[in-house]
């Protein structure tokens, strides 16, 4: 099979301009050499697709595990971004807007995708307010969650928004419901050339078989399954992935639809009953306005226990007298302590470092 980096779509534009493969070399020379940072990793990248290997070597987020090197095949990163242009309805000649940093794959697969879909793609400095200041509107963007927050007075300038990095909380998506926005939240990781399922996140029609605003579905070509432990296992062989288990804890409804429920890795075990924090954050979500998490700490009686930990000062007895009242919090899974950290530990996407802060709450209690 040819090198789809031999070529690029003669409609590919960046910042405004059209360039041949040639000239796209010297752009990314350019990038390099005189660019800022962002723009020297956005011209790394352009020399790697454009060289005449068959693979790029890319490296994980490592917000769940230590960041390792791997290697992505160029035809798998165009079958991606060709599932995902057919997915989404892009268009040839569509605008799209690149606003996170080039050293992930995110940014790394919104290029690709103006390159093979023959996109006009406009870059800015990634920042948690990449709307602030731009005058043009654009058909195509991908964003964390804490940009979409950051950017929803000027969201209406995006037609259609995935978003990932991050899970979407609760209270950030009640914000959605009224935006005329497409906006989807994905699901993906590095090694799947980004996201290889998505749900949405507004503007579904209840109808819709894959309407369903708890659900994932897969794209065309992808089916999943789970392992004994119930984590997601992933088979999408356009992508290079025979069979990748993940540390993700699902609901499986069918080989192309999932529920996601939480990391295996951050299961609380009190008691002998399995907590899953991501869904307990999503009931408190409601109550605490700030930025908050759940975890487990070492306890004799129950082995852990499930405590809140809230970014910043709070009301304690306000929101404990809260949490009593939620009707679909089970009894379980009511916090038995309430803690204060001055500030949280994030990832540059804005995930929090669980592990990290955890640890920090451990040395904070002596």
């Amino acid at each position: 099979m040819d090198n789809p980096s031999n070529s690029i779509h003669p409609h590919f534009a960046l910042q405004g301009f059209h360039y041949t493969l040639s000239e796209l070399q010297d752009v990314a020379y350019s990038l390099i050499k005189e660019g800022d940072k962002e723009e020297q990793l956005i011209g790394d990248f352009l020399m790697d697709w454009i060289s005449p290997h068959d693979s790029i070597l890319v490296k994980t987020s490592g917000s769940t595990g230590t960041p390792k090197n791997i290697s992505l095949s160029k035809q798998a990163m165009t079958n991606s971004a060709l599932s995902t242009g057919k997915y989404f309805g892009i268009k040839e000649k569509d605008t799209a807007l690149l606003c996170l940093s080039a050293k992930h794959i995110a940014a790394k697969m919104m290029l690709v995708r103006a390159m093979i879909l023959g996109l006009s793609l406009d870059y800015t400095p990634p920042s948690s307010s990449p709307l602030s200041g731009l005058l043009k509107t654009y058909d195509f963007c991908a964003m964390v969650p804490l940009q979409l927050e950051k950017s929803l007075k000027d969201i209406a300038n995006i037609k259609t928004l995935i978003v990932g990095g991050a899970p979407v909380s609760g209270e950030l998506r009640s914000k959605l419901k009224n935006l005329p926005t497409h906006i989807f939240e994905t699901y993906g990781m590095t090694e799947t050339c980004s996201h290889i399922a998505v749900r949405p996140l507004n503007n579904f029609d209840p109808k819709d078989a894959q309407g369903s605003s708890d659900s994932f579905y897969a794209l065309p070509g992808i089916k999943v399954a789970q392992d004994d432990r119930n984590c997601l296992q992933i088979h999408a062989p356009s992508l290079g992935v025979d069979s990748l288990t993940t540390n993700d804890v699902v609901t499986l409804i069918s080989d192309r639809e999932f529920k996601w429920l939480g990391r295996w890795d951050h299961v609380i075990n009190s008691g002998g009953v399995k907590l899953y924090p991501e869904q307990i954050e999503k009931k408190l979500g409601p109550l605490v306005k700030a930025s908050f998490m759940v975890t487990g700490i070492p306890d004799k009686e129950l082995g852990e226990k499930l405590v809140l930990i809230v970014e910043g000062k709070v009301n304690k007895t306000s929101l404990r007298t809260g949490i009593e009242k939620l009707t679909d919090l089970k009894k379980y899974e009511n916090p038995k302590e309430i803690y204060e950290v001055e500030n949280f530990l994030r990832s540059e996407n804005g995930k929090l470092l669980r592990k990290e802060i955890n640890t920090m709450l451990l040395a904070q209690l002596g």
